[in-house]
């Protein structure tokens, strides 16, 4: 049986830009572009959440102390 993939069409958009790229490097100027704005997105929900209050100092000293790093056993 066949299986074929479903692209929605802003996949579709993204396909069709590439394809009118010459070289790697306005691939790779693409991906800032795309990168910066994700960045921007995500910094500007965290301002919300700073306004809002859902969001504080002491929110913040306790991500950065938290340990998240999966604990391995080692076979002696």
């Amino acid at each position: 049986m066949e299986q074929r993939t479903v692209l929605n069409e802003a996949q579709l958009s993204v396909l069709r830009l590439l394809a009118t790229m010459k070289s790697v490097d306005e691939v790779h100027e693409l991906r800032q572009i795309i990168s910066n704005y994700y960045a921007q997105k995500a910094t500007e929900e965290m301002d919300k959440l700073w306004e809002s209050g859902e969001w504080s100092e002491e929110k913040n000293e306790a991500v950065l102390k938290e340990h998240l790093r999966t604990p391995y056993s080692y076979a002696e």
